[in-house]
C-alpha cells in the first residue's frame, strides 16, 4: 500500500488555530518547534528541550511569543518523514526526556477484555467462550460503577464468590488505580514511523489513547495522541509479563504534536474527546472504532495524581497514556480468534482537538533500532551551544 502523510490529514479539525508544539529532526540534530500556518517555527534557542517549554508559567503563550526561523513547511516535513532518505529531515515524537507513562484498565470495554485474557492465558482460540460467560455475569454491573467506592467493594465481594475476580478488576474498580512505565524516555516513536510488535507474538492491537503531556510540577498542561501497542498473548499468559507485552523497540508511539493549553482547548476537551482508530491491511482487511473519554471510569486529573504527587517526582516531567475503550474482537482470519496485526498494516488515530497519529506495522526486531538516548541529546545540545 501507499504511504503518504499529508497537513489535512494530520492536523487538528481547527488546523492551526490552538498552540502545536513539537519535535524535528534535521541535519544538526533535534530542534524543538511551533506549528504555523506559514510553516515550523524553531523554539530551540528559547528551549532547547520540551520539558523547559512545558515547565513555563504559560507554554502557550511563550510557544507563541518566543522568536525562531521558520524551518519548513509542514508539508515539506512529512513528505521527507516517509522518504527513503534515512537523512532527511524528519517528525519525531512530540517529547524528549519526559517519563512515558500509562494507566490501564480504565474502560469497562478494555477491563472485561484484560480479565478474558487472563481466563485465556493468552490463547486466543478460547477468548470467544470465555468473552461470552464474562459478559453475561459481570459486564453490565461494571458500567456503574465509580472505583475505589462502597458499591464497587460489594461487587468485588459478589465476583469472588462467583470465582471471577481478577487482577485487572481490582485496578478497574479498586482503591489504587494502575499506573505503569509504557517505555523509556527518548524511546517513543512519532508520527509516520514503524511501529514494533514483538516477532514472537501472535495475538495482538493497537491501543489508542490520550496522552496527558504533565509538566514536573504535576500541573497538566497539554495532549497529544498515542498507541499503546499491546501484545495481548504475551500479558494474557501472565501478567508479570505486562513489560515484555508493552516495552519493545518502536512500540510506543506519540504524536503528531502536543496542543498545549490555552483559550482554544483545555481539559474539559480532553474529558469529551473521541479518539477514532482505523487499521488498514495489505490483505484488504479494515477495522475501525471508537474510544470516548467520556466513558473513562477515572477522571484524566485523578490519574495525573495517581502517577505523581508527595510520594513519586518526574523532575523532567511525564507524559500518561489514559487507556483505551478500544479491544478489538472482530476475527481476522480464523473464526473465534479476533483480532491480531500483520506486517504492514496502516493504523491510523485521530481526534477533532489533536489530529492524527499514523504508523505503519512491522516487528520490533526489523523496525529502526533505537540509538538516540539521553546521552546523545545532552552532546548534540551542548555542541550546538544550546546547553
Amino acid at each position: 500500500m501507499t504511504f503518504e502523510l499529508s497537513e489535512a490529514g494530520t492536523l487538528p479539525g481547527d488546523g492551526c488555530a490552538g498552540t502545536l508544539v513539537g519535535r524535528i529532526r534535521l541535519d544538526d540534530g533535534p530542534h524543538v518547534v511551533r506549528v504555523g500556518e506559514d510553516g515550523l517555527h524553531d523554539l530551540s534557542s528559547t528551549f532547547p528541550l520540551m520539558g523547559e517549554l512545558l515547565d513555563h508559567a504559560d507554554p502557550a503563550s511563550a510557544a507563541r511569543e518566543a522568536t525562531g526561523e521558520t524551518l519548513l513547511t509542514l508539508d515539506e516535513l512529512l513528505r521527507s518523514t516517509v522518504s527513503d532518505d534515512v537523512g532527511a529531515p524528519r517528525l519525531l515524537a512530540p517529547v524528549d526526556l519526559q517519563a512515558l507513562k500509562a494507566a490501564g484498565v480504565t474502560f469497562v470495554k478494555s477491563m472485561l477484555e484484560r480479565v478474558i485474557e487472563e481466563q485465556a492465558r493468552g490463547d486466543a482460540a478460547r477468548a470467544l467462550d470465555i468473552r461470552k460467560r464474562v459478559e453475561s455475569l459481570i459486564g453490565g454491573d461494571l458500567r456503574s460503577v465509580r472505583p475505589g467506592s462502597d458499591s464497587a467493594l460489594k461487587l468485588k465481594e459478589h465476583l469472588i464468590e462467583q470465582g471471577l475476580w481478577s487482577q485487572y478488576l481490582e485496578v478497574g474498580i479498586g482503591v489504587d488505580a494502575e499506573i505503569f512505565t509504557k517505555a523509556q524516555p527518548m524511546s517513543s516513536v512519532g508520527h509516520g514511523d514503524w511501529i514494533g510488535l514483538h516477532p514472537r507474538s501472535n495475538w495482538n492491537n493497537p491501543e489508542p489513547e490520550v496522552v496527558l503531556v504533565v509538566s514536573s510540577k504535576g500541573r497538566i498542561v497539554g495532549g497529544t495522541l498515542g498507541n499503546d501497542v499491546n501484545l495481548r498473548d504475551f500479558e494474557g499468559r501472565s501478567a508479570l509479563l505486562l513489560s515484555k507485552a508493552k516495552d519493545n523497540n518502536a512500540s510506543c508511539s506519540i504524536g503528531p504534536f502536543i496542543r498545549l493549553f490555552d483559550d482554544s482547548f483545555g481539559l474539559d476537551d480532553i474529558r469529551n474527546e473521541r479518539v477514532d482508530l482505523e487499521v488498514s491491511g495489505e490483505d484488504g482487511f479494515r477495522l475501525s472504532g471508537s474510544s470516548s473519554m467520556s466513558e473513562i471510569s477515572r477522571d484524566p486529573a485523578d490519574l495525573v495524581e495517581a502517577m505523581m504527587g508527595k510520594a513519586h517526582q518526574y523532575p523532567d516531567g511525564a507524559i500518561l497514556f489514559c487507556g483505551t475503550m478500544f479491544a478489538p474482537t472482530e476475527d481476522r482470519d480464523v473464526e473465534g480468534e479476533g483480532f491480531t496485526h500483520k506486517a504492514g498494516d496502516i493504523v491510523t488515530i485521530a481526534s477533532r482537538h489533536l489530529g492524527s497519529l499514523v504508523n505503519r506495522v512491522t516487528t520490533s526486531d526489523k523496525a529502526p533500532p533505537w540509538t538516540f538516548g539521553a546521552t546523545a541529546l545532552t552532546r548534540n545540545l551542548a555542541s550546538r551551544g544550546l546547553l
